[in-house]
């Protein structure tokens, strides 16, 4: 299950992976918080920061693609980084000193926002660089499980602190914890890396050729339909359950944490479950299709449970549903493609997956501000089985994913000096 980490500088960056997590999902409880309290528990304020902080994936992710073929991605990683860690400082700064706003927040959502779609893309395809080709799916998973394993830790310390000490130091704790991202990435050895021999140069038209290997893949257009509809759609937790948490239930923010808690339980799980199948060799489409109807379904069964309780305890098989689809797209993507084409491909594979929150974020506050907190799980359950079943259609009809096979010297795997 553990392969990858053998790999010291997959485990550099795993570790640390771990710590800067946490201080994300610190610094997203304690986001989504600060704007609901600024804004008097506004449903569309909170959608409109979502949507703040995605809209630059629409600009920039297909960009970043193209961007992290030509450059060393680790040292753009190392950069971004520190975008990041300087937008978390500033946040905590204004929060604790008590000069913070609801434009100020926006406009530093938007800030992060434009570091993550630079950031996601390289990071993804940097995966496959760290473990090549036949450790991707195993990488992608354990990687999503510290992820997860975060999710479950900073929601709760995030719930908790915010009633204690308020959100901003928790920003500040955020902008910390980048430091051992910086820290592992600088002690990487680049020639441990897995790279293409023939390497990607800088050349016109390099965007426009990545769009057409995607429009001439009919399996990927497939694939990236069904994310698209699922994340933009089903996949909207990080609005929906603050609302559902302080609209429905009548929770503080360590209500909010613990329903974040228990969604992670099961993200988590799934995340363990995913890391075990990919050390056993390339993920099924069978199970996308399936991850994806059942995510579906289970959401639309959660939006019907009367209690927190009840509410809260659905949330964990729906998690497991979640990063089951989410593990299993990302590693069919990246093990279809080619190496020179990677950049690329997880550029508009991104745009797909987190492109749609500038509408799916306006929408679920509206949904749940219009027909009540609930309504977003309704909504995204019944899109999200329907589109897995419309996809199982024409995955059926077309034979499945194609896995090209690299030719001899495709890659060349440097050795220690």
């Amino acid at each position: 299950m553990f392969q990858s980490l053998r790999l010291r500088n997959y485990r550099l960056f795993f570790s640390g992976q771990i710590v800067s997590n946490i201080g994300t999902w610190m610094q997203r409880i304690a986001q989504d918080w600060l704007v609901f309290t600024l804004s008097g528990n506004d449903p569309l304020a909170l959608g409109i920061a979502i949507a703040l902080q995605f809209t630059p994936t629409l600009l920039l992710s297909l960009w970043a693609g193209v961007l992290a073929d030509r450059v060393d991605k680790r040292k753009l990683l190392i950069g971004i980084q520190i975008g990041v860690a300087t937008q978390a400082l500033v946040l905590g700064l204004l929060d604790v000193t008590g000069l913070v706003t609801l434009w100020q927040v926006y406009l530093l959502c938007f800030a992060l926002g434009c570091l993550s779609a630079l950031e996601v893309p390289t990071r993804q395809s940097f995966i496959a660089e760290m473990v090549g080709r036949e450790q991707v799916a195993s990488a992608v998973a354990l990687n999503s499980s510290v992820f997860n394993m975060a999710r479950i830790i900073g929601p709760a310390i995030a719930g908790f602190t915010i009633t204690w000490v308020g959100t901003g130091w928790l920003f500040l704790a955020n902008s910390v914890s980048t430091v051992a991202v910086l820290a592992g990435l600088a002690l990487m050895d680049p020639d441990q890396l897995f790279r293409s021999s023939a390497g990607v140069g800088r050349a016109k038209g390099q965007l426009r050729e990545g769009l057409r290997y995607v429009r001439n893949r009919s399996d990927l257009i497939t694939l990236m339909v069904l994310v698209f509809f699922v994340s933009t759609f089903g996949i909207t937790f990080f609005t929906s359950l603050a609302i559902v948490a302080g609209n429905v239930f009548g929770t503080e923010a360590d209500g909010y944490g613990m329903l974040s808690t228990l969604l992670a339980v099961g993200t988590f799980t799934g995340a363990l479950m995913s890391v075990r199948r990919g050390s056993r060799g390339r993920p099924r489409v069978r199970l996308l299709l399936i991850s994806a109807f059942l995510l579906g379904a289970l959401e639309f069964g959660t939006a019907f449970m009367p209690t927190y309780l009840t509410f809260g305890l659905a949330l964990i098989p729906l998690g497991f549903a979640t990063i089951t689809f989410l593990n299993t797209a990302n590693a069919l993507v990246q093990t279809a493609v080619s190496p020179e084409m990677r950049g690329r491909v997880m550029g508009l594979y991104v745009l797909v997956l987190i492109g749609g929150n500038p509408v799916g974020g306006p929408m679920t506050g509206w949904l749940a501000d219009t027909f009540g907190g609930r309504a977003p799980f309704y909504v995204g359950g019944a899109v999200s089985a329907l589109a897995a079943v419309v996809c199982a259609i024409v995955f059926i009809r077309r034979g499945g994913v194609t896995l090209p096979r690299p030719s001899r010297g495709q890659f060349r795997i440097l050795t220690r000096r």
